[in-house]
């Protein structure tokens, strides 16, 4: 019998000479496979960022959709507006009221997920090769958009403060110097993912000035900003300067997740944009999905509710917290969030979060590796934690298997030796041709 011959530019992948250039940017991340292993329920998972709806009441919201779908079933299960659903958008106004925002209903697109929204932004600004500021570390979801858009992010250094202005002034000035302008900073400035910080009060005023100056738009991201643990909302950067930025909010953290709900707020020009990308993309964001928030929103205390998500993940940042100051090694440090899901440990030095997580998951807990929050390679000397999901003693126990697999790592390295992690805060990097996909996991 004769075998046909594979030709010489036969592989695994039928169409891989036939995918867009761009596609060489996607690519999964290599941590996604142990994570697998860290869904058992015998590892304490401190990776996911996923909001905790224990405390959603579901009878309520099971009453509020029933009665949704019986009165106004054939609106809801229909096609929409590709900008959204109008009475969604005016109720989003008055949350966003709540951060110091006074936005209309036609300023406003609604989206499936946040995720959706940086998309879109990114789809109508970024051409092959443009350039992007982005905190220096990053959400891992918003890396992911930008090397899929081919664009080049170059990092702005941080640190307990959030954006450091004197970074972001010398990132403008090196990429102008290279040629090249930057088309705009993403920036997280409540309780950021990863770090767990807030942009301070001074600096956002510097960061606003800077960017005017320099004709910069800001994207500002602020999926966590009614989730502090003290006081008021932080006043948004949006608030200050409609014209230069665009605000993208989300219900997920607030109130479900899985109805993937979010929307952007924007300059009118830029709104007509991201209209269009919308249509084009999903024709228009699911009416079911938004009727609910909308009914929600209308007929639950919502407010009182945001009160409930803020004090369980108070109790559970406490315990990450204590956990920390109990167990870890000399030479770990951490950052102290003041409302959202995560914290930033940095190890000590010379260990390698990446290389350590195998045998983290072997010692059942699991986190996410800090050069995952990076399109340079760098952040190999930290870690993302997130205390979301588990329980209080839960988050003890699994901080407390963490802090032994740091102690043996520094025995081997006290009786081996081995090269440093590297820096983790550069404040400024060159652009890396690929970033690694988010998984739930990691998000």
């Amino acid at each position: 019998m004769n075998v046909p011959q594979s030709s010489p530019g036969s592989r695994l992948d039928n169409y891989v000479d036939r995918y867009a250039a761009r596609t060489a940017g996607m690519t999964a991340s290599e941590v996604r496979a142990l994570f697998a292993v860290a869904s058992r329920p015998e590892v304490v998972s401190l990776a996911g960022g996923m909001p905790n709806i224990n405390a959603l009441p579901l009878d309520a919201v099971a009453d509020t959709v029933a009665r949704l779908v019986a009165e106004r079933g054939t609106v809801a299960l229909q096609y929409g507006s590709g900008q959204g659903d109008e009475t969604l958008r005016g109720q989003i106004c008055d949350v966003m009221r709540l951060e110091g925002i006074d936005a209309h209903p036609d300023d406003i697109t609604v989206t499936v997920g946040s995720q959706q929204a940086l998309d879109l932004v990114t789809r109508i600004f970024i051409d092959p090769g443009d350039v992007i500021l982005a905190e220096a570390p990053s959400y891992v979801g918003a890396l992911s958009t930008f090397a899929s858009y081919q664009a080049n992010v170059v990092h702005v250094g941080m640190d307990d403060d959030g954006l450091i202005p004197e970074h972001l002034e010398n990132a403008i000035a090196a990429v102008r110097a290279s040629g090249k302008r930057a088309k705009f900073l993403y920036t997280i400035p409540n309780f950021h993912n990863p770090m767990g910080v807030c942009l301070s009060p001074e600096r956002r005023a510097r960061i606003l000035e800077i960017c005017r100056a320099a004709d910069l738009l800001i994207v500002e991201d602020n999926p966590y900003g009614l989730l502090g643990f003290d006081g008021d909302p932080m006043r948004a950067l949006r608030a200050d300067d409609a014209d230069g930025v665009v605000y993208l909010g989300s219900f997920s953290k607030t109130f479900a997740p899985g109805l993937r709900v979010g929307w952007a707020v924007s300059p009118h020009a830029v709104r007509e944009k991201l209209v269009l990308a919308a249509e084009a993309s999903v024709l228009s964001p699911p009416v079911f999905s938004q009727m609910t928030v909308s009914a929600y929103l209308e007929t639950q205390p919502w407010r009182a509710q945001i009160k409930t998500y803020r004090e369980m993940y108070r109790e559970r940042r406490d315990a990450t917290l204590d956990a920390l100051r109990t167990y870890m090694p000399p030479g770990a440090t951490w950052t102290n969030p003041a409302g959202g899901f995560f914290v930033w440990v940095t190890l000590p030095e010379g260990l390698d979060a990446k290389a350590m997580l195998p045998r983290a998951v072997t010692a059942r807990v699991a986190y996410v590796p800090g050069t995952a929050f990076y399109a340079d390679g760098f952040g190999a000397s930290s870690m993302r934690l997130s205390f979301c999901y588990p329980t209080p003693d839960r988050i003890r126990e699994g901080v407390r298997r963490l802090a032994g697999v740091i102690s043996q790592e520094l025995e081997l390295r006290s009786m081996f030796g081995g090269p440093g992690a590297g820096p983790a805060l550069p404040g400024g990097a060159s652009p890396s041709p690929t970033t690694q996909a988010p998984g739930p996991d990691l998000a």
